[in-house]
C-alpha cells in the first residue's frame, strides 16, 4: 500500500550529502581476446551458410541466405565499432602472442589461451560439423 508522507516528516528524516565524485572508469570492451578468434568464429558461421547454400542450392534460398549472412556480419561488426567508441577508445585487443602467453581473465579465474580458444570456438565448429552432417545425410537419402 502507498502512504502519503508529509514534507515536514521528510525534512526531519532527510540526510543531505554531497554529490558523488565522478571517477573515470576504465572499460575494456575487447574482452581480452585477439581479433583472430572473432574472425574464425565469423568464418565458421559463414562457412555453415556456404555449405548449406551449396548443398541445397535453390533460387528461393538466395534472399534468406543473404539476410543470414548480413546478420552474422552485423552481429560482429557492430560490437567491433562499439570497442572503438570514445572516450574508452584506449583499450586494444590482445595480440595473438600476448594472448598465448597471458591467457584471459574470466569471472572464475584465469584461463589459458588453449582453454579460452576451445570455449570460444566449440559452438561455431560444431555448427559447421552439423552442417556437413546434414548435407551428407541429405546426399545419401
Amino acid at each position: 500500500m502507498s502512504k502519503l508522507i508529509s514534507t515536514e516528516l521528510l525534512d526531519q528524516k532527510a540526510r543531505i550529502v554531497d554529490a558523488p565524485i565522478k571517477r573515470k572508469v576504465e572499460v575494456d570492451r575487447t574482452f581480452e581476446l585477439p581479433r583472430a578468434l572473432y574472425a574464425t568464429t565469423v568464418g565458421c558461421y559463414l562457412g555453415f551458410l556456404a555449405i548449406t547454400a551449396t548443398a541445397f542450392g535453390n533460387p528461393g534460398l538466395i534472399i534468406p541466405m543473404v539476410i543470414f549472412a548480413f546478420f552474422i556480419v552485423a552481429g560482429f561488426a557492430i560490437p567491433t565499432i562499439w570497442t572503438r567508441l570514445k572516450p574508452e577508445h584506449k583499450s586494444v585487443a590482445k595480440s595473438s602472442s600476448r594472448f598465448a602467453s597471458e591467457g584471459v581473465m574470466t569471472h572464475t579465474g584465469r584461463l589459458t589461451a588453449r582453454d579460452a580458444t576451445i570455449q570460444m570456438l566449440i559452438l561455431p565448429v560444431l555448427i559447421v560439423l552439423w552442417g556437413l552432417a546434414v548435407v551428407m545425410i541429405a546426399a545419401t537419402v
